[in-house]
């Protein structure tokens, strides 16, 4: 439907819609104590303010017990009876994934659950079963207070994409921060490398976003929709070592980091030109 319609809407339905988007209870009630929205612009900058500044770790924890786990088709069948449509959307991919790789699935959720204390979250759309696998065999290594930042980005990208499918003119602008990696030494994208975005204050370090580079080299949502940083110091981190080894190749660096400062609201593109022995990069456009 569209805005306008969406907005005229019943409050007890408008509800309903959003309850589709987030489980969270207090992220809803927020919601609705700003319905209607101004304009659609309005109504993203209220879901980020609320997500990012009203709601806490247990609010995104129970927005997290919404979502069945990555690659459990069960689970989508007998469990989250308001939005199994959406998530069954979500990991369509999954119906064609390998016994092993919905076994590696089931045995990593397991171990990451434990780890963390809830399941693994991620922005699903257009991934296959190997990226997701891949993803969650990275983000298992982080501590969980960095984990949690990542899952609830993840999250926020998910409430995005569905009020997306509920509000048909709900646009969603570009990510804040972008990155591009080309390998030179083959002339090609460098595809399905991890990489991980750090926010630097002081001595600390903490996760804040992750994704994998799609066929064009790039992480095109590394931030969720409107999401805007502080200014600082922030890093990427671009897992070599593993990209090469999926290559057969071998390369001199495990990883490359860099770093950089973010001074206003504009977007931010990072490219990274590499190969396996060298590397350069520059303030993108």
């Amino acid at each position: 439907m569209k805005f306008y319609d969406f907005n005229n809407l019943p409050k007890e339905e408008a509800a309903k819609h959003l309850n589709t988007c987030c489980g969270s209870t207090q992220w809803l009630k927020m919601m609705m104590q700003r319905f209607p929205f101004s304009t659609p612009h309005d109504m993203l900058q209220c879901a980020n303010e609320v997500w990012y500044q009203k709601c806490g770790v247990n609010d995104w924890l129970e927005a997290f017990l919404h979502h069945p786990e990555i690659g459990n088709l069960n689970s989508l069948r007998e469990k989250f009876n308001v939005s199994h449509h959406l998530a069954s959307a979500e990991q369509a991919a999954m119906q064609s994934a390998s016994d092993n790789v919905l076994l590696q699935l089931a045995e990593k959720n397991k171990e990451y659950k434990k780890k963390f204390g809830f399941i693994f979250i991620v922005f699903a759309t257009g991934k296959d079963p190997e990226e997701m696998l891949d993803l969650l065999k990275h983000r298992i290594n982080n501590s969980r207070e960095d984990e949690m930042q990542v899952a609830m980005g993840e999250q926020q990208k998910i409430t995005f994409q569905r009020l997306k499918g509920i509000v048909e003119d709900f646009e969603l602008p570009q990510s804040q921060l972008t990155t591009h990696v080309l390998d030179t030494s083959l002339g090609k994208p460098a595809q399905k490398l991890f990489v991980q975005l750090y926010h630097e204050q002081g001595n600390d370090k903490k996760a804040i976003a992750s994704g994998l580079t799609n066929h064009d080299g790039r992480v095109p949502n590394l931030l969720p929709a409107g999401r805007i940083l502080t200014a600082g110091e922030y890093t990427l981190r671009f897992e070599v070592n593993q990209y090469y080894n999926e290559l057969n190749l071998q390369c001199f660096y495990p990883y490359v980091e860099i770093s950089f400062l973010l001074k206003n609201q504009l977007h931010y593109h990072v490219p990274l030109l590499l190969n396996p022995f060298g590397y350069s990069t520059y303030r993108g456009s």
